[in-house]
């Protein structure tokens, strides 16, 4: 069944009489960590898994799949599909509305971020009850699940922990910080009252996503997406206003990084895991440093700083750095990039072959 073409939502094949295969989901699919993952997860000799997203994938990642679907998870028929197809032992939640958009469409941005997690994490215990085992569900949350009311305060409090400063200031950081209080409620509390309620359906394992800087996807306008922009926008010759003062700073991890994080997240036994929301780093730039390395690499960069008032004020919500020895100690989280081998080995020589071609 490997490689098996997309299909439209509604549009499975039949599967009466038939047993349900077993298999491993990854939504959102299309974007570059559920690419990482389906790569990763094949190259271990996965040949099980089901890919969803609101697009068709690219050729070379749906010949890794089994099954892939264009469709929207928020669409309940679809996950009633799934669940008569399939067996699912994991789930990986990717697919989301992100930080800038959700911010001209907050009402939609809920639908999708909570309404479509909500199902997903239904769709998990339906299926745990079905074929009597936990199923494993990795959600990627986000450093906006953060927020910090003034700069004083975000100075003043340095690096915090997973369980400080949880009043975010976007509806993506609501949504996020809304689906770890999901995740948590049904895997120790779900229909705690109901007189035929099975325990442990679900083994929620959350972590939350700092910054992310990728060579092989141009930025799309997100809110901590002003470093790899730089580096674009560099390579390509072009001058670049940064949106945010050179003083802001934020925590960042490379592509590669945060995809091995999540798979040693989800590898782990359940047993080891101290909490269910860990949070992750690398290093913690400010946009000025970040801005001079790009000089270094492109000594004719061309970058200057406009801030954006608005944009700054929700980088400025968010933590200059977070503590994320709780990754390190329970699942061995230990990334291969620090700052300069981020551009030295990373960034730098993959962004110039791309705008080489």
């Amino acid at each position: 069944m490997a490689g098996m073409s997309s299909t439209e939502a509604g549009s499975f094949p039949s599967v009466q009489g038939s047993r349900r295969s077993s298999a491993v989901l990854i939504t959102g699919a299309g974007g570059e960590v559920g690419h990482g993952l389906i790569r990763a997860l094949h190259d271990r000799g996965r040949r099980d898994i089901v890919a969803i997203d609101l697009r068709d994938l690219d050729p070379d990642i749906r010949a890794m799949c089994m099954q892939t679907v264009v469709g929207d998870i928020c669409d309940a028929m679809l996950l009633g599909r799934l669940l008569a197809m399939f067996e699912l032992r994991e789930i990986y939640h990717l697919a989301a509305l992100l930080s800038t958009r959700a911010e001209f469409t907050p009402e939609t941005a809920h639908d999708v971020n909570v309404g479509g997690t909500l199902g997903l994490l239904r769709l998990a215990a339906e299926q745990a009850r079905s074929h009597g085992q936990p199923v494993k569900f990795v959600f990627p949350s986000s450093i906006a699940a953060h927020g910090l009311p003034d700069l004083a305060t975000k100075t003043a409090a340095g690096t915090i922990r997973w369980d400080q400063h949880l009043t975010p200031t976007t509806m993506y950081g609501c949504n996020k910080l809304a689906c770890e209080h999901l995740g948590r409620y049904y895997m120790h509390h779900y229909r705690q009252l109901a007189k035929d309620r099975v325990p442990d359906l679900v083994d929620f394992r959350c972590l939350r996503y700092p910054g992310l800087i990728s060579a092989d996807t141009v930025p799309s306008g997100g809110t901590s997406d002003y470093g790899p922009e730089m580096i674009h926008a560099a390579a390509r010759g072009e001058h670049y206003a940064c949106f945010v003062r050179e003083d802001t700073r934020i925590p960042f991890l490379t592509m590669p990084d945060a995809i091995d994080a999540t798979l040693q997240l989800a590898d782990i036994d359940r047993r080891k895991l101290s909490t269910p929301i860990y949070n992750l780093t690398a290093f913690s730039p400010t946009a000025g440093e970040f801005a001079a390395l790009v000089r270094e690499h492109f000594p004719a960069a061309d970058i200057t700083f406009e801030p954006d008032l608005q944009r700054q004020a929700i980088v400025d919500s968010w933590p200059v750095d977070v503590d994320d020895a709780p990754a390190r100690r329970d699942f061995g989280f230990a990334p291969k990039h620090d700052l300069d081998s981020a551009f030295r080995d990373y960034l730098v020589p993959r962004i110039r072959a791309r705008y080489a071609r």
